[in-house]
């Protein structure tokens, strides 16, 4: 088995950081919207997209959209062992497939004997909805099922030697993808994480969150995709905020802010919202405070790099860590933090 495994241009597993993952939703055929929208992609944050291939002419497309980024490629295959075939040869930097569906072991050894030419890893995909007939007949459709179907696919690639595999096995439901990984993290596999069809916008966001960021909190999973309806840009942005969120992502300006209660007298809100903006782009392990009020800020916010919290009679104090070094009008605020973040 391998504790890394090289995704093109990316390395993911021990050591390396968490890869964020999407997947275009663009017809493969179509050329130029595909391009267009893996390079916007690219530019959110995705470190690595998966493509739907469903036929040999969307084979023929791809050989020119692996040449239209440095983003590296993964070809997603359901049934057709020949697409996988070709897509190792078309140059894909990783073949996604479910042994379980590609038919029977020749034709998944041929899959093999196509990546290890290619020097490609391959990802076994695991959903509760793809199960092994047998394996659901035993296990259900719960953790233990999953993890069981997960065994013996990689068995299978172990049988013919292939050993460059990442493995994932997901369920819509966020217990069951959270136990299922945990049971698999013993197979010393590269994992990727994702609670699929999760769902569309916040609720989507929220079950993603939970279920990937138990795992990541335990040491568990070297590359996330959010599964979100909708436009993949969204699962990029959601996927990199729960990597901020876990501090395994530091090279972003952080922005923590009280909610506010009666003491706050100025339009916090506002500020937050517009420092937010400010900072969106901003490439610069930075940590600013936003509070309310003199009780929970400077001392409270202590470790932020600098901040501001109101005052009395429309002012405010602005402190760096933790110690206040100048004391402003309200409306002074947004300015004087602005200049601190270009000078930092």
């Amino acid at each position: 088995m391998n504790s890394t495994v090289k995704i093109g241009n990316i390395i993911i597993g021990r050591g390396y950081p968490v890869a964020v993952q999407s997947m275009t939703n663009t017809d493969t055929a179509d050329y130029e919207s595909t391009k267009t929208q893996l390079l916007a992609l690219q530019s959110a944050g995705c470190d690595i997209a998966r493509l739907a291939v469903t036929s040999m002419k969307e084979v023929e497309v791809c050989k020119k959209l692996v040449l239209s980024t440095t983003m590296p490629l993964v070809a997603d295959i359901q049934f057709d062992y020949r697409l996988a075939v070709a897509c190792a040869d078309a140059g894909f930097a990783k073949i996604r497939f479910n042994p379980g569906n590609i038919g029977d072991e020749s034709k998944v050894k041929k899959v093999v004997d196509a990546c290890k030419a290619n020097g490609i890893p391959i990802r076994v995909g695991v959903n509760s909805g793809s199960l092994d007939k047998d394996i659901s007949a035993k296990y259900g459709f719960g953790a233990d099922a999953l993890a069981e179907s997960v065994k013996k696919h990689v068995g299978l690639l172990e049988k013919f030697g292939f050993y460059d595999i990442v493995v994932s096995a997901k369920s819509s439901d966020v217990g069951t993808t959270v136990d299922t990984y945990r049971k698999l993290k013993s197979l010393g596999y590269v994992l990727h994480l994702g609670v699929t069809e999760s769902g569309y916008s916040q609720a989507g966001i929220i079950k993603s969150a939970i279920g990937i960021g138990s795992l990541l909190v335990d040491g568990i999973g070297d590359t996330i995709r959010v599964s979100l309806t909708g436009d993949p840009l969204n699962e990029v942005y959601a996927a990199k905020n729960i990597l901020k969120a876990l501090g395994l992502e530091k090279n972003y300006c952080e922005i923590v802010s009280c909610p506010t209660c009666s003491r706050c007298k100025y339009d916090l809100e506002k500020i937050v919202a517009e420092l937010t903006d400010y900072t969106e782009n901003i490439k610069k392990p930075l940590k600013i405070a936003a509070m309310g009020c003199v009780v929970n800020g400077p001392g409270e916010a202590r470790d932020a790099d600098f901040g501001f919290a109101g005052g009395d009679n429309g002012t405010a104090v602005i402190f760096e860590k933790g110690k206040v070094v100048k004391r402003v009008d309200a409306d002074e605020i947004l300015p004087e933090i602005k200049r601190r973040i270009d000078e930092y």
